[in-house]
Parts: C-alpha cells; structure tokens; sequence
C-alpha cells in the first residue's frame, strides 16, 4: 500500500507530511526559521499527534507538558531504589532530561525508554521509566475513588521486546497492598489489552481492548467514576468495568510512561514509548 501524505499550504510556505508507519518526515519548502516551531505544532497536530504544546523539539519534556503534577520514576540506583526525579526539576524548557526520558528532537515527543535489564522496585522484577502523579504542592496524589478522576493521553509505541505497560491506576493508602487497580498494556503484536486487579491481594483478568500497529499513534483515557466503575476510552472506543468492593479502602493514583513487562541481562533490548498528550483531572 503507498503511504499517506498530508498537503498544507500556510500562506504560500508548504509542508508535505508522510504518515506512515515511523517518525512523521516533513519536508519543506520557504518556510522561515521562525516559523519551524509553529510548523511543526501543525504538522503533529494533523497527525493526530497531540496539541500545539507538545509540539517544540528543542526543548525538555518539562517545557512542552504540565509536569508540576507528576514526579519521575528511572531504571537506574541503587537496587531496590530506583532515582526518582521531582516535579520541581521536570518542570520548563530546561528541565531534567536523560537517556531514559527526553524529547525527541524529530517530532518533540516525550519519550520514555525502559530496558530489559535496570534498577527495579521492591515489588517488581521489571524496569521502568515513569511518571507517578503528584499534588501541586508535591505532595503524593492519593485521591478517593468517589468523584470522577481521568488521566488522556496520545502516544505511540516506539518499540518493545514484548509487552509494556502505559498507563495505571495505582493503589494508595488505606491498606498493605501495593498492586495496581488497573494496567493498559501494548504488547508486541500491536494488540492493547487492560489488566483489572480481581482484589488488593492480587490476580488480574485481561481484556483486549484494541489493535494498534507498532509505531502508530493512538489514544487511551482511563478514568473512575461513580466511585464504582473503570471507563476505558481508546481511539473513541469506551468500555466500562466493574471496581470490585474490597477496593474501597484504598486510594489511588495514575501513573504512565514505560513500564517494560519482560526481563534480562540486556541493556539494549527493551521499551520505548513516545508521549504527544497527557493530562489529568479531578473533579
């Protein structure tokens, strides 16, 4: 199948977009430097790449997302305690950036890459690179499942050896467990697939929720309302689960990045997911 292009004229300065599988190639013609940024900003937006604020490839993460309510989570430490990077770091165009998370200079994603082999937490044998939500006075978010609470985000899977995680629900306090509520995983196949916790003391039921080949963006929102239901948005397709009740106890928080789901001594093999919207809301 030839590969799909995008044609723009903006005001006699045009842009051809390519968007097929890979990084978005974009070639120009009489655009001026100054307009680049902008350009581009459209250009992702076309593509369904997220909004004008992830667009700006020379910037860190911090300069193109709200990260002032999120903390991150890297591969590496001392073992059994990953580095962890405050919020009051992340935050603007200058922000902390490395070669587990940064912005990719081609399309200004915010990346995240988690190999098979890194620094893990005590009750996990898998790495990660990612972020756990925070309060604005970084504090640790650790909110009730009553109300409504949604975490969107646009992204696409670079690579992976067999299976990532995306996107959670985590528990909190109000109790010893330190399982999920819920894990939105791409695995290698391209099928995306939720893991809803069956308790606090574990277990977890799968549920294929869609197909997205590799390297093509897509979109999920996870989100609790009613205090009693999971709803599970991806590419505009909703799905609705049941939050058993012996997880009423407990509070929660979102989390989302890389968080690789296989393990071994290579440093090269791994997870890498590329971010082009996030955001979270409480209400």
């Amino acid at each position: 199948m030839s590969p799909a292009f995008t044609y723009m004229n903006l005001d006699s300065r045009s842009i051809l977009i390519r968007s097929d599988e890979g990084t978005p190639h974009m070639t120009r013609s009489r655009i001026p430097a100054a307009t680049t940024t902008a350009v581009l900003a459209i250009a992702l937006t076309a593509l369904g790449t997220g909004s004008a604020d992830a667009a700006d490839p020379r910037v860190a993460p911090g300069g193109n997302f709200d990260l002032s309510v999120w903390q991150l989570q890297e591969p590496v430490g001392s073992p059994g305690k990953p580095t962890t990077i405050p919020s009051s770091r992340l935050q603007g165009a200058n922000g902390y950036q490395d070669a587990y998370f940064y912005t990719d200079t081609r399309d200004g994603a915010m990346t995240f890459w988690a190999p098979e082999k890194g620094v893990t937490t005590p009750n996990s044998k898998y790495a990660r690179s990612e972020l756990r939500e925070m309060n604005r006075d970084g504090s640790a978010a650790d909110w009730a499942l009553s109300g409504s609470h949604r975490m969107s985000a646009t992204l696409r899977v670079v690579s992976v050896t067999k299976n990532v995680c995306v996107g959670q629900i985590h528990l909190g306090s109000g109790g010893s467990s330190t399982k999920p509520l819920v894990e939105l995983y791409y695995r290698a196949g391209g099928d995306i697939v939720l893991g809803t916790e069956d308790s606090p003391a574990g277990g977890q039921t799968q549920h294929p929720v869609g197909h997205v080949s590799i390297g093509k963006t897509w979109s999920y929102t996870i989100a609790v309302s009613g205090g009693n239901t999971i709803d599970l948005t991806v590419n505009g397709t909703t799905t609705h689960y049941a939050i058993p009740s012996s997880f009423k106890p407990y509070k929660q928080y979102f989390k989302a990045g890389s968080y690789n789901q296989s393990s071994s001594d290579s440093t090269t093999n791994g997870a890498r997911v590329a971010f082009y919207g996030l955001t979270v809301s409480h209400g």
